[in-house]
C-alpha cells in the first residue's frame, strides 16, 4: 500500500482533518473527569491478506468522504500495510476510516483511536450509555484514560475482556476493532440493530462500512443485483438481514460479532434472549420494575452537552418518553412535530395537547410532502430499495429537528414490546375465529374481495385484508397481512426467466423463523416478538438511522435499552394486551403522566397519502418510469402485470398504492445505483 504521510510509522499512520499524530492517547487530561459522549458518525475500512487487494489512500479517502453526511465536522483514517515477518506469519494490511459529527471534546474524540502502544485501534459509530460506569471499573483496574470519550472505554474494555467486551456495552453501536497482537479484525453491531453495518467477505479481503455507498467506492466493486433480495423486498418493503440488494454484500445481523482472522471470517451471535421464556410476575411488581427500567433508560439517553429534544407525534410512545424527560429536566424539553394538510394523516392537535400538558417548548411544522422531489433523496440515502413510505415524514421531522437540536429521543419500540399495533388485534380476533370454523370460512370467501377498492386507511380496506387470509396458519396469515406483494401477487408479477433466477427459498422463512423463537407462547406474543427481531431492526431502525443521519441528527430510543427489551419480552400477554387492547402495562405504570385523551386515542401511524399521490402528483412520474420502454424493472417483471396494477389503482378498482410505491422506488434505485 503506497501511502505518504508525515505520521507514517512501522505500525501505520493516522491522519485527521485537524492534525496528524502518532497516538490519540498521548495527551494528558485533568484528574477531574467530566463524562461526555461521542456523537454519531460513519465508519468504513478493510483488512486484507492478499496484497493485490490492498486499499490505497485515495480509495480509503473516497470510502470515508462519501459518509460525510453522517459526520460533517471531523474525519480520520488509519492504515497499515500488508507485510511479511519471517519467521512469523504475515501481518494483514488494514485501513480504517471515520467521519464524525462532533459535539464536544473535539481534541479528545478523534478516531481512529488506539490504546497506549498502538496495538489496538477502533472506529465506532454510536453511543455507549453506560460508559461512565465502565470507565470507573477500568480506572480501578489500572487503565489510564487520556480522553473523555466513550470510544476509549471500548478500547480498554476490549483489552481486558477480548471478544466478550461487547457483552458489557449498553448502547447503540457499530464497532470495528483492529487487534494487531492477534492479527484480527472484529466487527460488532448492537443488540437491536439501531446502527447499521454492512460488509463484503471475499478471498483475501474483508470490507465493511456504515453504508453500502462506501463500499461502492472500491474500484471494480461488483454490482450484481441479488434476485432473492428483490423477492424479499417486494414481500417486506425492506431487504431482511443478512442480505443486501447486492450479491456478495451482507448486513451484520443485530446482536452479532464478525471476526476476521487468518483470512477466515466467522459470524456469530453474542446476544440471544430466550423469547420462549415467560416470567411469572404480578401487575404491581411488573409496573414498578418497568418504571425503574424506563427511568434509568431515559436518564442515560439525556446525557448530552449539546441541545437535546424529542420527537413528539402525540401518540402514546413518544408522549411517554417526553413526559419522562420533562420529569428529569429543570428546563422545558424541546419537542418537535410535523403536520399534514390531510386530517387523517395529521396528529398535530394531539402533539399540541401533550406539549401543553407537560409544558414543553414545542415546535411544529406544517408540510405538504412532495413525493416527486423527495424520492431521489431517499433513493440515494437509503442505498438499497426501501419502500416504507413513513421514511418521508421521518425525513421531514429530522430535517426540522436538526435546525434546533443535535440529539433527539423517540418512542420507537413501544408497539413491538407492549403489543400496541392495531394488527395485533387482528391476530387476536383471527385466533378466536380459528375456533369457529364455519364463520372463518364465510368471512374468507372470495365474494368479500370483490368489494370495490377503498382509501388507504378505510375500514373496508382493512376488513378485506383481514378476511382474505383467515384460512391460513397464524404465522402465514400474519405475513400475508403485512406483505406488500403476497405470494400469489409476486407470482403474477414475475417474468419466467426471473423466477428461474430465484433461490430455492421462501421469503416467509425470515418471519417464520423469528416467530418460532417464541415457542409455544400465544399468537399475539409470537407476532410482536417476530416484529421485534425483524420489522423493528430492518425497517424502523433503518428508516430512522438513515433519515436522521442524512441531516446529521442523532436519535436515541429509550424503549430499546436491552434491559427494557428483555424484561418486556418476558412478560405474559395478560399484562400487556387484553381483549384486543394493548399497552396495558404502560398505562398502569405511567397513566398519571399523560391525559386520558392520549391513552384512549386511535393510533394513526406515520404515513403519507400514497393512494392520492398515484392518481395525481405521482401519476406522470409513474407512467414515465414504470410504464416506459426503458424501465429497468421490466427485466424482472411482466409489463402487462405492472400496467394492470397502475390501471386498477387509477380506476379505483383496487388500492395498489404501497405496491406501486415499492416498484417506483425499485425502478429509481436501479437507475441510480446500477445504471
Amino acid at each position: 500500500m503506497n501511502v505518504s504521510s508525515a505520521g507514517a510509522s512501522s505500525r501505520g499512520f493516522v491522519n485527521n482533518s485537524t492534525r496528524a499524530f502518532a497516538s490519540p492517547l498521548s495527551r494528558c487530561t485533568s484528574n477531574h473527569v467530566r463524562y461526555r459522549t461521542l456523537i454519531m458518525c460513519g465508519i468504513t475500512g478493510a483488512i486484507w491478506t492478499d496484497p493485490k487487494l490492498a486499499i490505497d489512500a485515495p480509495t480509503l479517502r473516497g470510502m470515508t468522504d462519501v459518509l460525510r453526511h453522517r459526520g460533517p465536522d471531523d474525519e480520520g483514517t488509519y492504515a497499515s500495510e500488508f507485510r511479511l515477518r519471517p519467521p512469523y506469519e504475515a501481518m494483514p494490511g488494514v485501513a480504517l476510516g471515520f467521519r464524525r459529527l462532533s459535539i464536544i471534546d473535539l481534541e479528545g474524540g478523534h478516531q481512529p483511536m488506539s490504546n497506549e502502544d498502538g496495538t489496538i485501534w477502533v472506529v465506532f459509530n454510536g453511543e455507549i450509555y453506560n460508559y461512565p460506569a465502565l470507565r470507573r471499573r477500568l480506572d480501578g483496574a489500572g487503565h489510564s484514560f487520556q480522553t473523555n470519550s466513550d470510544t476509549e472505554t471500548i478500547v480498554h474494555l476490549y483489552e481486558d475482556e477480548g471478544l466478550d467486551f461487547v457483552q458489557h456495552l449498553n448502547g447503540m453501536f457499530a464497532i470495528a476493532i483492529w487487534d494487531s497482537r492477534e492479527r484480527r479484525l472484529v466487527l460488532a453491531r448492537d443488540r437491536i440493530g439501531q446502527k447499521p453495518l454492512v460488509y463484503r467477505y471475499e478471498p483475501g479481503r474483508l470490507l465493511f462500512a456504515s453504508e453500502l455507498k462506501s463500499l461502492l467506492q472500491v474500484e471494480g466493486f461488483p454490482r450484481e443485483v441479488n434476485a432473492g433480495a428483490i423477492d424479499e423486498y417486494l414481500t417486506y418493503q425492506y431487504i431482511p438481514h443478512p442480505k443486501t440488494i447486492f450479491t456478495g454484500i451482507n448486513k451484520l445481523p443485530p446482536g452479532h460479532l464478525a471476526v476476521y482472522e487468518d483470512g477466515e471470517l466467522e459470524v456469530r451471535p453474542y446476544w440471544e434472549p430466550d423469547l420462549n421464556a415467560e416470567t411469572a410476575i404480578s401487575e404491581k411488581e411488573a409496573s414498578e420494575r418497568l418504571v425503574e427500567l424506563m427511568t434509568s433508560s431515559v436518564e442515560m439517553r439525556m446525557r448530552s452537552d449539546v441541545p437535546l429534544g424529542a420527537f413528539l407525534s402525540g401518540g402514546v410512545d413518544s408522549s411517554l418518553i417526553v413526559a419522562l424527560m420533562q420529569q428529569r429536566s429543570a428546563q422545558p424539553i424541546k419537542t418537535f412535530t410535523i403536520g399534514f394538510p390531510i386530517p387523517e394523516y395529521d396528529e398535530t392537535s394531539y402533539a399540541q395537547q401533550v406539549a401543553k400538558h407537560l409544558g414543553t417548548e414545542h415546535e411544529e411544522l406544517q408540510v405538504t410532502p412532495d413525493g416527486v422531489s423527495i424520492l431521489p433523496k431517499l433513493v440515494w440515502n437509503y442505498d438499497e430499495p426501501f419502500s416504507d413510505s413513513s421514511a418521508i415524514p421521518t425525513w421531514y421531522v429530522s430535517e426540522m429537528t436538526r435546525r434546533h437540536v443535535t440529539v433527539a429521543l423517540s418512542g420507537d419500540g413501544g408497539d413491538e414490546l407492549f403489543a400496541g399495533y392495531p394488527r395485533y388485534k387482528a391476530v387476536w380476533i383471527a385466533n378466536q375465529l380459528d375456533q369457529l370454523g364455519l364463520l372463518r370460512t364465510f368471512l374468507a370467501a372470495p365474494a368479500w374481495q370483490r368489494i370495490p377498492g377503498a382509501r388507504q386507511k378505510s375500514l373496508v380496506r382493512r376488513f378485506k385484508r383481514f378476511s382474505e387470509f383467515l384460512g391460513k396458519t397464524p404465522q402465514r396469515r400474519y405475513l400475508e397481512w403485512i406483505a406488500i406483494f403476497n405470494e400469489s401477487r409476486r407470482a403474477a408479477l414475475y417474468r419466467d426467466d426471473f423466477v428461474e433466477r430465484l433461490p430455492d427459498s421462501d421469503p416467509f422463512s425470515f418471519l417464520g423463523n423469528a416467530w418460532s423463537r417464541a415457542g409455544a407462547r400465544d399468537v399475539v406474543t409470537g407476532a410482536s416478538l417476530a416484529d421485534l427481531t425483524t420489522y423493528l431492526p430492518c425497517d424502523l431502525m433503518t428508516k430512522v438511522d438513515i433519515a436522521s443521519m442524512a441531516h446529521s441528527l442523532e436519535v436515541r430510543q429509550p424503549f430499546l435499552d436491552y434491559r427494557v427489551v428483555e424484561f418486556a419480552a418476558s412478560l405474559p400477554l395478560s399484562l400487556k394486551f387484553r381483549r384486543g387492547k394493548g399497552k396495558l402495562l404502560l398505562r398502569r405504570a405511567f397513566g398519571h403522566l399523560l391525559p386520558n385523551a392520549i391513552w384512549n386515542r386511535r393510533k394513526m401511524g406515520f404515513g403519507v397519502p400514497l393512494d392520492h399521490w398515484f392518481r395525481n402528483e405521482l401519476r406522470e412520474l409513474t407512467h414515465d418510469t414504470l410504464l416506459s420502454e426503458s424501465s429497468r424493472i421490466h427485466s424482472y417483471f411482466r409489463r402487462d402485470a405492472v400496467q394492470k396494477l397502475v390501471t386498477e389503482h387509477e380506476s379505483r378498482q383496487f388500492d395498489h398504492a404501497y405496491r406501486l410505491w415499492s416498484l417506483l422506488v425499485l425502478e429509481l434505485w436501479l437507475r441510480e445505483w446500477v445504471g
